[in-house]
């Protein structure tokens, strides 16, 4: 069997926390799917994650001379690339031992079977395939909304390609229909909906209550909600069973995540499983309008003019919390306090001054109640990976 290989070596995921500390860099989602939807659909062949040591090595991780054991040609793609119609066509003609090259800089994408494999961990490579074409690739947590709009735009076409649109209803005020697509049971009434920045798309049972404005490039994953007289503007993307309402600016959410009321959510990133209390506002401009800074595991860098709040999986805010600018926060926090947030809050903290530390099977009890308010429950997969960050910070 034919089939894609994710690699995280020489990504570097530690310059992606807090979003790498729960999942591959693969299944970060920008645009309308994550990274491995983009590639398995273009390709069209299922994938695997290498086995790279490490606690997140689960289900679907192999070594590679495990993934060529049945005598099926392997495409082993490093996890941060974004792929692109020219890309894919370049990566499909590639022979065995060959590898795709950027500017003539490292592989990105290498093809072999198991007559490439030298050693466990090392294949014989003959040819490099140069390309010029510029790559999207996200090292940083910024590059996930900094890309978004491109994302969008790209996975817009693909999903839509030769496929029509739900009738939109008449009772929506439209701007460029043509760049409008409804799936299957969605709800979308008495909303204004501007396509003329950029594609809209909403995803299939999810539903845009009345009196919302939308500008895009916005999307709309699975079972999403847009709640009454929100206001969005493009680039976002709410992920599948998320919930939007207030103001939403160039952001991403991951999936099953909530900012269900007033309040400023701009230029961010809200991972799995969050909650932004009522009223919750994000700064994502410094009021000298400098570069703002953003932590890192290796140090402080740069992350352009904006930049809002980048939250971990399972992390939830109090109501009217006020989020400092290029603020991360960790895996599983619960944030609450006065004025302004640190602009990093660690994994597990309760509380936002004088951080303390999250019980963890307090922390487990309370994912748990949140994931039932949506029909879930944890899995022995995420406390697995909960334990073993809890127990490393």
């Amino acid at each position: 069997m034919d089939k894609i290989i994710f690699t995280e070596e020489f990504c570097r995921p530690e310059n992606l926390h807090p979003f790498t500390m729960t999942r591959q860099i693969q299944d970060i989602r920008i645009g309308i799917l994550t990274i491995r939807e983009k590639w398995e659909q273009m390709l069209g062949l299922p994938s695997f994650d290498k086995k790279e040591d490490d606690y997140k090595d689960l289900d679907r991780s192999v070594t590679i001379s495990e993934a060529t054991a049945d005598g099926g040609v392997c495409f082993m793609i490093h996890g941060n690339v974004l792929p692109t119609p020219k890309l894919v066509k370049s990566v499909k003609k590639l022979g065995n031992g060959e590898f795709i090259s950027v500017d003539g800089k490292e592989g990105i994408v290498f093809r072999f079977t198991k007559n490439e494999i030298k050693e466990q961990h090392k294949i014989k490579v003959k040819k490099a395939v140069t390309i010029s074409e510029k790559i999207a690739e996200i090292q940083y947590p910024w590059h996930i909304f900094q890309l978004n709009d491109q994302a969008i735009r790209q996975d817009f076409e693909w999903l839509t390609k030769k496929r029509r649109s739900q009738p939109i209803s008449k009772t929506n005020k439209v701007i460029k229909p043509a760049g409008i697509f409804i799936e299957k049971d969605a709800k979308v009434e008495h909303s204004v909906i501007n396509a003329s920045a950029g594609p809209v798309y909403i995803g299939k049972n999810a539903e845009v209550m009345e009196g919302c404005m939308i500008r895009g490039p916005f999307a709309m994953g699975e079972g999403s909600l847009l709640k009454m007289g929100a206001k969005v503007y493009g680039a976002t993307t709410l992920g599948p069973y998320c919930t939007g309402g207030g103001e939403i600016k160039n952001s991403v959410m991951f999936g099953y995540s909530n900012k269900a009321h007033d309040g400023y959510l701009g230029d961010s990133v809200i991972g799995e499983w969050c909650n932004l209390g009522a009223g919750t506002t994000n700064s994502n401009l410094k009021n000298n309008a400098s570069e703002v800074d953003v932590w890192t595991p290796g140090g402080e860098m740069p992350a352009g003019k904006k930049c809002g709040v980048l939250m971990g999986d399972y992390s939830r805010t109090a109501v009217n919390t006020s989020i400092n600018t290029g603020t991360i926060v960790g895996v599983c926090c619960n944030v609450f306090g006065n004025g302004l947030t640190p602009k990093y809050i660690p994994g597990f903290s309760w509380g936002s001054e004088g951080v303390k530390h999250y019980e963890f099977e307090k922390a487990l009890s309370d994912i748990e109640a949140w994931k039932q308010l949506k029909g879930r429950s944890v899995t022995d997969t995420e406390k697995k990976i909960l334990r073993y960050i809890f127990e490393k910070l």
